[in-house]
């Protein structure tokens, strides 16, 4: 068997028998519902007060009940919710070898480290990507089913750019998490960074200087904001990129030169 094909295989065996998939797309599937919740509050708020939805002081300023703004709230909370989940799963992925002790077995077997470790990133992108079709589709079926305007074929296409290109930033950033899970030999360090990520570009986008802060940019893309196109120049994408680039390097360097013995 090719020896990409067996490592691949591997990992997803490994995440087919654990129960950190279901859990993950449970947790992101909660977005989607609490967007629905929201439209319905909205659409007639002195009856989700009557029905107990929400209390007398509630004050609700997420917009109006209708398309645009059920999946405005999909493509934020794919940007910041997604840079939580996306690292949880990539700290699995990478931290799991050093918490149950198996990342001297794994080396031991006769496949290169640089092989196992682009089966793990291919793993943790289909995965990831996978989630943000999740919640794109449960997005649909929410908001068809709570039956709210201004569904248009223009907003549904803006709305697929917004939320799959915050997607896939924020997926560009997810070899840190690895290097950080691989490097600090377990969960917790990984953990450590993505609050510490998360924090710096929350900073950042509030001092103004998210588009040249990688960790900004998929919240700035979108629209959390405001409109991307003010926010975001190509500098901001050419910075992702290249960050995203020396991230992956750095990690493959790292399971090349490690010593794992330890």
């Amino acid at each position: 068997m090719n020896p990409f094909i067996a490592a691949f295989w591997a990992e997803t065996l490994k995440a087919r028998r654990s129960k950190v998939p279901f859990f993950t797309a449970l947790g992101f599937s909660i977005v989607p519902l609490v967007g629905g919740l929201f439209m319905i509050i909205l659409k007639d708020p002195e009856a989700a007060k009557s029905m107990g939805l929400i209390s007398a002081k509630a004050q609700l300023t997420v917009g109006t009940a209708e398309w645009s703004t059920l999946l405005n709230m999909l493509a934020q909370a794919t940007a910041v919710g997604g840079a939580i989940i996306f690292s949880i799963v990539t700290t699995w992925v990478f931290g799991r070898e050093f918490s149950d002790h198996t990342a001297k077995e794994l080396l031991a077997l006769p496949t290169s480290r640089a092989t196992i470790v682009t089966a793990k990133f291919i793993l943790i992108a289909l995965w990831t990507f996978a989630l943000t079709v999740l919640i794109f589709i449960l997005g649909l079926i929410v908001g068809n089913n709570v039956d709210i305007p201004g569904w248009s074929t223009e907003l549904f296409q803006s709305s697929t750019v917004d939320i799959f290109g915050s997607a896939l930033l924020t997926i560009a950033l997810l070899p840190y998490v690895a290097l950080v899970a691989s490097a600090g030999r377990g969960y917790m360090p990984a953990f450590g960074w993505m609050v510490f990520s998360t924090v710096l570009a929350q900073v950042a986008a509030i001092t103004g200087w998210g588009d040249w802060f990688p960790w900004s940019v998929p919240a700035l893309f979108s629209g959390a904001v405001g409109p991307r196109a003010e926010l975001l120049g190509t500098h901001s994408y050419v910075i992702v990129i290249t960050t995203s680039m020396i991230g992956l390097f750095a990690t493959f360097i790292w399971w090349r030169k490690a010593d794992h013995t330890k």
